[in-house]
């Protein structure tokens, strides 16, 4: 038996889709296995706008992530999905009008879930084991708008294994608003928001440190990856499983640093509205493998939407 499920992911940058057919076979593993993309397609949407400094979620920001959600919602129907799935994270656990906000997604008929730091740790570890298959002890990192998680994963016996998270309070928005006020950035700000953001990332080291690699997910490392390999227009397929130098990593900082919004915004790789946050992305990147002491990250295109659909999997099939 085939079936479609649709995963929306509301997150405090970006609103993202993902239509996955799942195709049920004799095995948990092989139904795994035979979960495929049918459509993936995000938007920033930047939901979490000065909310650091409100305490809301602005007026604008919501009409245009619930003009996204609609569209979606009509994509889905058109895909002949048998369920649409919202995840909520970081604006939304924020947010005095959080709940208010997911009151409006609900009436548009998606089922919404408001998550912790902790669950959404736990769905990019998902999506990272069965979308990377690390052979050894991984550390995934997956930075987003609001907050950023690190999740400690082993294989055992065939079989991944989660063994810490920790969620922290930073993403590229609130790091953006809080420390970067110059256009280009000056050396001081970049400074100031590396050592803001290095003691929680050695707090993560500190029961993290015996991991083999560690692994990026989030718009951030996905754009240095088609800027590194020349990728444009952007390719999921190109992307996933791709490696970064620390030495690209930091070419990257530096040459992206050095220009103005509007000069990133003329780099095709570079999304218009990430061009205002892609630095803070880098720097937490950057600091987190001087931390973890790693010349090399690898890339993943998979991130929560993906560990929902198998976390979906799973429990359908009772695991």
């Amino acid at each position: 038996m085939s079936y479609r499920i649709a995963v929306i992911d509301i997150g405090t940058y970006s609103t993202r889709l993902l239509i996955s057919g799942i195709h049920e076979k004799n095995s948990l593993e092989d139904t795994l296995s035979s979960i495929d993309d049918i459509l993936s397609v995000g938007r920033i949407t930047a939901l979490g706008r000065n909310l650091k400094e409100t305490g809301y979620l602005q007026r604008e920001a919501i009409e245009e992530t619930l003009v996204t959600l609609k569209e979606y919602i009509l994509i889905a129907k058109e895909h002949k999905v048998e369920e649409i799935i919202g995840y909520a994270t970081q604006a939304c656990r924020e947010a005095k009008n959080g709940n208010e906000f997911l009151e409006k997604v609900k009436q548009l008929g998606i089922k919404i879930n408001l998550i912790t730091g902790e669950e959404e740790a736990y769905l990019s570890f998902l999506a990272t084991a069965y979308g990377i298959k690390p052979e050894d002890n991984f550390v995934v990192i997956d930075q987003g708008g609001g907050s950023t998680e690190f999740a400690f994963g082993i294989k055992e016996n065939q079989e991944y294994i989660l063994k810490d998270s920790k969620s922290f309070p930073f993403g590229i928005v609130n790091l953006t608003e809080r420390f970067i006020k110059s256009d280009p950035p000056e050396k001081k700000e970049i400074e100031s928001m590396r050592n803001y953001i290095a003691d929680f990332i050695k707090e993560a080291y500190s029961k993290m440190k015996n991991c083999s690699e560690i692994i990026g997910l989030g718009g951030t490392i996905t754009t240095l990856v088609a800027l590194e390999y020349h990728i444009f227009p952007y390719s999921s397929s190109k992307v996933h499983g791709k490696t970064l130098s620390r030495d690209s990593v930091k070419k990257w900082l530096e040459k992206l640093s050095s220009l103005t919004v509007s000069e990133r915004k003329q780099i095709p790789q570079v999304e218009d509205k990430r061009a205002e946050a892609i630095i803070s992305g880098i720097i937490i990147f950057d600091t987190a493998m001087e931390i973890f002491g790693k010349e090399k990250i690898r890339v993943s295109d998979w991130g929560l939407r993906h560990g929902a659909v198998i976390k979906y999997v799973m429990e359908r099939f009772g695991k």
